[in-house]
């Protein structure tokens, strides 16, 4: 079986895991065997979890400043928005998403005379959509807490000095506000990372899907999703650690910057 899975590039792999038994009831064996065929597919499962998180932050942003602003037609758009993506699953959103974008696109190919390929659209491009709005309504709340707990004072210091409200927020704002936010955004990105799982839902084969399909070749399920697990579970622990440098780094970085900022608009 090994022989079937494994790559040339893993043969040392194969060679390190063979004096682990073959059981019957159950195979560590198997569980070790299935880890680099399910590790092919961890680049589409980090390109979902990077594009998603990526646009999802984007759109956390803009639903955060229009909550904290309360702007006019979009507050109210947005409120109920977030609140549907937070009350329902996310496998429910992938479906809606799924099916719902074709049928959009249909509708303008008739309604306006359109000639857009639905069929070309890649799944991914269906998956990233939904997990990026999931991620947003989350992470919008922590943004918008991370901003409104930045001083007031560095604010009005900003602007002061002649900030526009865009400086003010690239300068003053973003920064201080990320050290606070970053520790619940890299928990949203471990959860992110667990969620894209769903994703062969929608026809992608990523880590899950490849398990499920290693599974169906000798029914040995149990141990494939073990394996999978593991791989999750590394990848959640590595994401852990990166963000707990970024957050001591940002830490650390974020007063000196906005100090050194505002020394420099005073000269």
């Amino acid at each position: 079986m090994t022989s079937v899975f494994l790559t040339s590039g893993w043969a040392w792999y194969d060679q390190l895991i063979s004096p682990i038994p073959h059981g019957k009831l159950f195979s560590w064996h198997a569980v070790f065997d299935a880890i680099p065929n399910i590790i092919q597919r961890l680049p589409i499962t980090l390109g979902l979890t990077l594009a998603g998180a990526v646009f999802g932050l984007i759109l956390a942003l803009i639903f955060a400043i229009v909550k904290i602003n309360k702007v006019k037609i979009l507050y109210p758009i947005q409120a109920v928005f977030v609140s549907f993506l937070r009350g329902t699953p996310i496998l429910v959103q992938l479906m809606l998403t799924y099916y719902g974008i074709p049928l959009f696109l249909k509708f303008l190919n008739q309604k306006y005379g359109f000639d857009w390929n639905i069929n070309a659209i890649p799944a991914s491009v269906f998956a990233i959509t939904a997990f990026a709005f999931n991620e947003a309504a989350y992470a919008s709340e922590t943004i918008r807490a991370a901003i409104l707990s930045v001083d007031t004072g560095e604010i009005e210091a900003a602007k002061s000095l002649g900030m526009t409200s865009v400086q003010v927020y690239r300068r003053v704002i973003i920064p201080n506000a990320a050290v606070v936010a970053i520790p619940t955004l890299i928990n949203g990105l471990i959860g992110l990372t667990k969620g894209t799982s769903l994703a062969f839902n929608a026809g992608i084969v990523e880590m899950f899907a490849q398990a499920q399909i290693l599974g169906g070749s000798d029914y040995r399920y149990f141990e494939r999703y073990i394996s999978v697990a593991l791989v999750y579970w590394s990848i959640s622990i590595l994401i852990e650690q990166v963000g707990r440098l970024i957050e001591n780094r940002m830490a650390i970085k974020a007063p000196e910057q906005a100090s050194n900022e505002r020394l420099g608009e005073l000269r």
